[in-house]
């Protein structure tokens, strides 16, 4: 692929952020991509087929930049608590700097579209969901640590209180920041979370 039609690509995706946070709660028809982008409509349908593809591309992109970081973070960090502290302040932080992504991922900007897209962004916190019951199941191989609950109950948990503040984001139009008290939160949150196994105990 030419770096001319990676660019263009690149810059209809750009602009369809932009009008998702632009205009939260509207709907994006490829007729107002379009003229934003400053292309005709049928340039757009020369680099995506359909604009559930254009939708596909910002996801694949969500997935690329956070499943990166993640891996960085599991290399860099050992403790099982802050390698999902710093997961979850990384979901939290890209959403704060995409907001029009964001509408993504609480599906607000897919309603009407594909079922294959609202699996997608299923698909994605799932695979958020595993990796967190992955690091709380060999906090207690590596630091003889164990959920107080049941690892999926455990895991569910701290994903589902990040996932809340996300909704509330979009939801108060990109207002209430979603790291905001999340340091102060983190805390009481996990307070109690882990309890020491018998191997550590002797």
């Amino acid at each position: 692929m030419s770096s001319e039609k990676i660019n263009r690509r690149q810059q209809i995706l750009e602009a369809l952020a932009h009008m998702l946070e632009a205009s939260p709660g509207a709907r994006i028809t490829t007729a107002a991509l379009a003229k934003e982008v400053g292309f005709s409509e049928a340039a757009l349908y020369r680099h995506f087929p359909s604009k559930s593809k254009m939708f596909e591309g910002l996801i694949e992109f969500i997935e690329e930049t956070v499943f990166t970081r993640i891996a960085m973070i599991l290399q860099e960090e050992p403790s099982a608590l802050n390698r999902c502290q710093k997961i979850l302040h990384l979901l939290l932080a890209f959403c704060e700097r995409n907001p029009g992504i964001t509408r993504l991922l609480t599906g607000d900007a897919l309603t009407g579209e594909t079922e294959r897209l609202h699996g997608r962004i299923l698909q994605l916190f799932d695979r958020l969901e595993t990796q967190i019951r992955q690091i709380l199941r060999e906090a207690e191989l590596r630091e003889h640590l164990r959920p107080t609950l049941p690892l999926g109950g455990a895991a569910n948990l701290l994903l589902a209180s990040a996932e809340g503040r996300i909704v509330q984001y979009v939801r108060s139009g990109f207002k209430r920041k979603p790291t905001e008290y999340w340091a102060e939160q983190w805390p009481v949150l996990t307070s109690g979370f882990f309890r020491e196994t018998v191997a550590a105990a002797r």
